[in-house]
């Protein structure tokens, strides 16, 4: 069997979490590739809610295995933080496995990554503060910690020494922050080691295997296309790869046997931190979509920017990760409007784009140009196929298609775990 990834296709917060748990009844393996506890997933089972930060959706389905892969960056904290939650509520989670090559965040990234955040002002990124980009620019500075790491005292402690013998002296010297202890970190990063040991394994044969004996891989992204650091609105971006070739370099699982790439796109747009939005409003209508859409962020809390779909962007999405099948969420939360804009282009300078421009400036610049679609008055969280959607309904979900460069497989159409539309079958 091939292995499936599913991608955000936007910034990201596009309901990832809640196909992810559609599919994973019906799959062996879930694993997270890239990111770290910078973003979350929701996930809505019956009257249970389940806020997710680092964790894989997969962890709430009692058949399959979980893995957080080589292309994470772990907050060991955080992790047992999450199983110990979702232990509490009675969820099994003996299942997961950690790839040892995944790298830690350790204190030091949290406390530079907050403090640089601070001094950049006004050209401050919007990072979340957790220590995610600090960490990569360790592991591609080739100074960083790895899982296996923390099975090795010695090596432990001379790794923390090498990332120190800098970091020590830019938290000190240039933003007037007392200079890591290495015998507190080691000594912390230690005592995670035997309750982390069983967990640990190499995720790459792992998952190969499971490919060999006919089972089926689907891999989660954390964040979205348009935040992915090679082909997002850079520097606005993650610092991970969050698009389908990202899940072959964070699982260990080679391009042929990605087969299908899953899409995830909102019914509108949002956006979390800085950086450009062509379609956002800060209007009445943003506000309506963040109150009825819920858009706040699972693991920050912040608002989320809100604007209309951006066929632009999801053209874009499709052919960057090789999307085969979209899946649109939230579409119930566009029921109420009049009518429903969608971005069809760009106007830069009197220059019409109907891809994105090919540099910064120019996206910075970009008025969206707008097509307007009837809107629709009934409830449709209790539709179940597509012929129950209201007619107005069911010609905005083939006209965003048409426009998106990828079928849409599947509607999201409220947000608990049976409330979706099955158009074609992902698996």
């Amino acid at each position: 069997m091939p292995a499936i990834a599913i991608i955000g296709a936007q910034w990201g917060d596009e309901g990832k979490g809640k196909a992810t748990d559609l599919l994973g009844s019906r799959v062996d393996y879930v694993v997270k590739f890239n990111g770290g506890n910078n973003a979350g997933h929701t996930v809505v089972i019956g009257d249970e809610k389940y806020a997710l930060h680092l964790l894989p959706s997969g962890i709430l389905s009692p058949n399959c295995t979980p893995v957080i892969g080589n292309g994470v960056v772990v907050d060991i904290e955080v992790l047992f933080q999450e199983l110990d939650a979702l232990i509490a509520r009675g969820v099994d989670v003996s299942r997961l496995q950690v790839s040892a090559n995944a790298h830690v965040i350790a204190d030091y990234n949290r406390s530079l990554d907050k403090v640089t955040e601070r001094f950049l002002g006004s050209r401050r990124l919007g990072t979340t503060g957790r220590g995610i980009g600090p960490t990569y620019a360790d592991k591609m500075n080739r100074i960083g910690i790895r899982i296996q790491d923390l099975f090795d005292a010695g090596i432990l402690r001379q790794k923390v020494e090498g990332a120190l013998e800098l970091k020590g002296q830019i938290l000190a010297k240039i933003y007037n922050r007392r200079a890591p202890d290495v015998d507190a970190i080691v000594e912390e990063l230690l005592s995670y080691a035997d309750r982390l040991r069983p967990m640990v394994s190499d995720t790459g044969l792992l998952l190969n295997q499971a490919l060999d004996r006919g089972e089926t891989v689907l891999l989660e992204a954390g964040q979205a296309t348009l935040l992915d650091v090679d082909h997002g609105t850079y520097p606005f971006v993650t610092s991970s790869s969050a698009t389908s070739a990202g899940a072959c370099t964070g699982s260990g699982i080679p391009p042929m046997r990605l087969d299908q790439v899953i899409g995830i796109v909102k019914a509108y747009t949002t956006r979390v931190g800085e950086g450009p939005f062509p379609t956002e409003l800060d209007d009445d209508f943003g506000e309506h979509l963040r109150k009825v859409g819920a858009e706040y962020g699972t693991t920050t809390g912040r608002p989320r920017r809100c604007g209309w779909y951006d066929a632009v962007i999801a053209r874009y999405a499709a052919r960057v990760n090789g999307v085969t099948d979209f899946v649109l969420t939230k579409l119930d939360v566009l029921t109420g409007l009049e009518q429903v804009p969608v971005c069809v282009a760009y106007d830069v300078d009197g220059v019409r784009h109907d891809e994105m421009p090919v540099n910064q400036t120019d996206f910075h610049h970009a008025v969206p140009i707008y097509e307007y679609l009837p809107g629709w008055w009934e409830d449709i969280s209790a539709c179940r196929t597509f012929e129950e959607l209201p007619a107005n309904a069911q010609a905005y979900v083939r006209a965003v298609e048409a426009m998106s460069g990828a079928r849409i497989s599947v509607l999201g159409v409220g947000p608990k775990r049976d409330e979706s539309i099955v158009l074609h079958e992902l698996i």
